[in-house]
């Protein structure tokens, strides 16, 4: 990775052996620190599983994942496309990810794509690329939204299912080993009230923190894990998935 001593937290804080959303209003809107908790929590656990040798960072971003992958690779690459809203100063290459990556194939042993699918025009197209960049034997590990607001406009494209995710593995020849909802209906209630409290010229940013502090609770409570485990299924706030590509 590119000036990766130079490197620094963003969206995402190591705190207390866990990885969790930044306080950082800059980093994280007040508004999306319940999902970016979830999502972190997922990615912690998930790479620590999966991730291992020749890493790819697709639509790295900032790359706020690097302070838990950078001891489980053993090589770093960072890709995103120049026009990214993020800052590029990690970028090892610059790519449209709409189109043919310029990497050879099956270089790399771990591919994490977080928070992206959903800005590709012909997801499938992107699929297959990750397919040809992976060894046998590599993993995808990556997350999408599901219920959420639009966001990065006019660059968002789709919500996608776990039918259409499962079926973008197989139209490639990857094998889905791992695919979860993140969240239910408490934590779509919660972030979609929140992300409207904090538009309130008084008190809204205080409101919107607290509410979220509430959901985060409550869904931590037996009754609380109960009523979004039962309803995630339908109701999903996003997904996480780990795909390999067949030895």
């Amino acid at each position: 990775m590119r000036n990766a001593e130079t490197w620094t937290e963003t969206k995402y804080v190591l705190r207390n052996g866990q990885l969790s959303s930044s306080d950082d209003p800059a980093e994280v809107g007040v508004g999306s620190r319940l999902i970016s908790n979830l999502v972190a929590a997922k990615y912690f656990e998930g790479l620590k599983l999966h991730a291992s040798g020749r890493l790819l960072d697709l639509g790295c971003g900032k790359a706020p994942l690097y302070g838990v992958y950078k001891t489980l690779a053993t090589e770093v690459t960072c890709v995103d496309w120049g026009n990214s809203l993020h800052q590029t100063t990690h970028l090892d290459r610059e790519a449209d990810l709409t189109q043919p990556i310029d990497l050879p194939g099956q270089a790399f042993d771990t591919i994490i794509l977080s928070d992206v699918l959903e800005h590709i025009p012909v997801p499938l197209d992107l699929c297959r690329e990750i397919a040809r960049l992976l060894a046998p034997g590599g993993k995808l590990i990556m997350n999408v939204p599901f219920y959420y607001p639009l966001h990065e406009t006019p660059h968002d494209f789709y919500r996608y299912t776990e039918f259409a995710l499962r079926r973008f593995m197989e139209t490639v020849g990857m094998r889905v080993i791992h695919l979860e909802p993140i969240g239910g209906a408490v934590e779509i209630v919660s972030d979609i009230v929140s992300k409207n409290m904090v538009k309130l010229p008084i008190g809204g940013f205080f409101a919107a923190r607290a509410m979220q502090a509430v959901a985060w609770w409550f869904a931590r409570t037996r009754l609380g894990a109960r009523v979004s485990k039962k309803t995630s299924a339908q109701f999903p706030l996003g997904y996480f998935m780990v795909a390999e590509r067949p030895r």
